[in-house]
């Protein structure tokens, strides 16, 4: 499974290293990096009130950080892909922790963008990493499961993070919110150090292997999945709030049960996915999450207007979403086994890719009052992902030397 040229003896040397929790603490970092970068959207006003900036201007801070992952990922793979993964992975958080202690004392908002763009493109390496490495600590029959297990701390960061972000900054205040980030980060770095085997190398990333990937047509085709997937989804997530007042004349309060919703649902659907991953293969997971997902959309769309049933829809939607990039991870890693760090930090590039299209698509079509077409465009983009996933079966990867 693994490129015995390129790290000698790789599975036999780590595998009885394993610790108890090292992938608990790897997931736990994800959820520090997930509150870390998402975190600015639960606190917008906060942030444009703090520093005399308007609500666009505030929301800066996730495109240029977008922007900034999109490149940053794939590049950080390839400069890092020889330094010991509990090092980087340890030094990655560390990063997280300094820049948002840091974003706590910011005097300005261009100081802060500034930090906010120099964490984000070192905090593009921790997930694709993470990935990469609980591929290497355990065995090959628990290998789906862990990868699932360990991207569940995005879910959680979006399940409830984001609530703990929204709470604390509109009763205590911005600032708050980054020292408490940068403290949660610092346990998160407590953690690596002490569950993560020391010795854990992957394979160097050259020129050779994105060659490779590039030639991978399985590759290829999740890599498209994983733009189609995104792309459908941020036409209606990055609006899901105005859309809401629209349709239905939903507040507030009933904005934030449906972002609920969605948030626990995820975490049902990821945790779902953990358990069935390994006895039902990737694929049939990969699937299932993908046709929920347009299912749920579908409900949104053709209930638009029906508060209650558009909240189912964004039940279904928030479970297959819980489950889809997980599965991304698992196959991308089974496709390209000897290039996981690789194939990995390109899905994570891609996914930004695809909240830039679907975001300024979803845009469009909100300036221009076409509201319920946003459901059907969402929808086409997931059908694209769908039938995507469906020929991806047929495609078989490259022998691993």
């Amino acid at each position: 499974m693994f490129d015995h040229g390129a790290v000698p003896s790789l599975q036999y040397r780590i595998l009885p290293t394993h610790r108890p929790y090292a992938p608990t603490a790897l997931m736990i970092g994800n959820f520090v990096t997930g509150i870390a970068l998402l975190g600015p959207t639960a606190m917008l006003h906060e942030l444009s009130d703090g520093f005399g900036v308007t609500i666009r201007e505030a929301g800066l801070l996730i495109t240029f950080g977008a922007m900034v992952m999109c490149i940053g990922s794939p590049l950080t793979a390839w400069l890092t892909s020889r330094m010991e993964r509990r090092h980087l992975l340890m030094g990655a958080v560390g990063v997280i922790a300094a820049a948002n202690i840091a974003s706590a004392f910011a005097p300005n908002y261009a100081a802060l963008l500034v930090i906010r763009l120099l964490m984000a493109a070192v905090a593009a390496l921790y997930t694709p990493q993470a990935a990469g490495t609980v591929a290497l600590i355990v065995p090959a029959e628990k290998r789906g499961g862990s990868i699932a297990y360990v991207f569940l701390g995005w879910t959680l960061a979006a399940a409830v993070g984001l609530p703990m972000v929204t709470f604390v900054a509109s009763r205590y205040g911005w600032r708050e919110v980054y020292a408490g980030i940068g403290a949660l980060s610092c346990v998160s770095f407590v953690l690596l150090a002490w569950r993560l085997p020391r010795g854990l190398f992957g394979t160097p990333v050259d020129l050779k292997t994105w060659i490779d990937l590039a030639r991978n047509k399985l590759v290829v085709l999740l890599l498209l999945v994983t733009t189609l997937q995104i792309a459908g989804q941020f036409v209606i997530f990055t609006f899901l709030s105005p859309l809401l007042g629209q349709l239905t004349g939903a507040g507030p309060i009933a904005t934030s049960v449906i972002f609920a919703i969605y948030g626990l649902s995820g975490l049902v659907g990821i945790m779902t996915a953990t358990r069935i991953v390994d006895g039902w293969g990737a694929f049939n997971t990969s699937l299932l999450a993908t046709a929920m997902v347009l299912s749920g959309m579908s409900v949104w769309s053709f209930g638009a207007g029906a508060l209650p049933v558009m909240a189912i829809g964004v039940a279904l939607w928030g479970m297959g979403f819980g489950a889809t990039n997980s599965m991304q991870q698992v196959r991308l890693i089974g496709a390209a086994p000897s290039a996981a760090s690789a194939s990995v930090s390109l899905n994570t590039s891609v996914l930004y890719v695809g909240q830039a299209i679907g975001s300024a698509i979803g845009g469009y079509l909100f300036a221009g009052g076409y509201f319920h077409a946003s459901g059907f465009v969402a929808m086409g983009f997931l059908t694209l992902a769908l039938i995507t996933v469906l020929v991806s079966r047929r495609v078989q990867a490259p022998a691993q030397s």
